[in-house]
């Protein structure tokens, strides 16, 4: 496995990907979504503690039910988009940890010190939904990750228990390349990193 892909594969998932914003009447199966989420949750997290809930926003129903929490543009957009990820934290996640991390009780940090939970569902909630997007371009996907929305508004309509909490969205659709804009700079290396 160690060997370095190739440079299709490379511009699949970085180089040639982009962030979409419109979207072509194409739909995106359930199957898919469940391949998705078979790749995703391969990614690392801490003590494995894959502390993402995703709920697949995909009807009117729920499409309508998410709008009113979106800023912007992010609502036209997710009207478009077959699909809209939310990707949640779930804030009892170290309820998992017996069964994902059984070399030790993981879990009992979390017990001990519940300051803890939110920080460490947030950041690996966070990688799991990066996770999310390169699965999404592997598998031939767009993505339209968002967080111009707000964040309470979506709780209330989606997660009303308070137990999952949303961290972002991604819409995933096949994406209509003819509104993309021009590709944004990024910083250099020089700019971005150090080497000590």
């Amino acid at each position: 496995m160690a060997h370095e892909l190739n440079t299709d594969a490379l511009d699949q998932l970085f180089l040639k990907a982009r962030s979409h914003n419109s979207w072509l009447d194409r739909q995106v199966p359930d199957a898919l979504l469940h391949k998705l989420y078979e790749l995703l949750r391969q990614g690392p997290t801490s003590n494995n503690c894959s502390p993402a809930r995703l709920v697949f926003v995909r009807s009117a129903e729920a499409k309508q039910a998410l709008l009113p929490s979106l800023k912007g543009h992010n609502g036209p957009k997710m009207l478009q988009a077959p699909v809209t990820a939310i990707i949640a934290w779930d804030s009892r996640f170290h309820d998992y940890l017996g069964e994902l991390f059984p070399v030790y009780d993981a879990a009992a940090l979390y017990r001990e010190n519940p300051s803890l939970v939110a920080p460490a569902a947030l950041r690996n909630s966070s990688l799991q939904g990066a996770y999310l997007m390169l699965a999404a371009r592997a598998l031939g996907l767009d993505c339209g990750p968002m967080s111009g929305f707000d964040n309470t508004k979506v709780d209330d309509a989606f997660f009303p228990d308070g137990r999952w909490r949303s961290n972002f969205l991604c819409c995933l659709g096949y994406g209509d390349d003819s509104s993309l804009r021009p590709v944004g700079p990024r910083l250099s290396f020089e700019q971005a990193c150090r080497i000590i």
